[in-house]
């Protein structure tokens, strides 16, 4: 049980994906529940005097994958998916670090805000704009493409190649409604079950 004798304790928000620490921020009982009923961490504002949940004006919310307690229980740690930035400044974390240790997410959400935007001018919307059968087709041309390249000895064109079916893998990802989280999963599930 969490030690709430102290009314306020600390709690330290890191990225659930990236292990980033995004922020610190302090909760008490209250504060705690509601982040346990909603899935959404809030914290208890020590200078509005009030709860208040992460993003409920930015829309960046901290959505709940996980909460640790220390070894005293008077101390939490969140792991969160963050919604987007995190700091009122604008910056991915509270320390203005940049919160993607892995590109492949960060190109997904490239991806993901190419798509939103309907960015005219972007290859990846009008690609996504022809649809599933289209986005398959360029696929499969990319597979066969790297196919070819595996056979000879030019590194720098099969590494290319393996880019390109890459990326428009995430895109197809993307258009199923699925993210390259859902498919490391499996792999992790794989793996600890052999």
């Amino acid at each position: 049980m969490i030690d709430f004798k102290k009314n306020l304790i600390p709690v330290i928000v890191q990225d659930s994906k990236t292990d980033k620490v995004l922020m610190l921020g302090y909760m008490n009982q209250e504060a705690y529940q509601k982040s346990i009923d909603e899935k959404k961490v809030t914290f208890y504002s020590r200078s509005k005097k009030r709860l208040w949940t992460k993003g409920e004006i930015s829309k960046n919310y901290l959505f709940i994958k996980k909460i640790l307690i220390d070894c005293d229980q008077d101390t939490l740690l969140i792991k969160a998916e963050p919604a987007g930035p995190i700091c009122h400044k604008g910056s991915d974390t509270c320390w203005n670090e940049i919160n993607h240790n892995n590109f492949l997410f960060h190109l997904e959400n490239i991806i993901s805000n190419k798509i939103k935007k309907k960015q005219e001018n972007s290859y990846i919307y009008q690609l996504s704009k022809k649809g599933i059968n289209r986005i398959s087709q360029k696929l499969g041309e990319e597979a066969v493409e790297l196919i070819i390249e595996s056979k000879d000895d030019n590194k720098n064109l099969f590494l290319n190649e393996s880019a390109d079916l890459l990326f428009h893998y995430l895109i197809l990802l993307k258009k199923k409604g699925f993210k390259i989280q859902d498919v490391i999963n499996i792999l992790e599930n794989r793996h600890s079950n052999s």
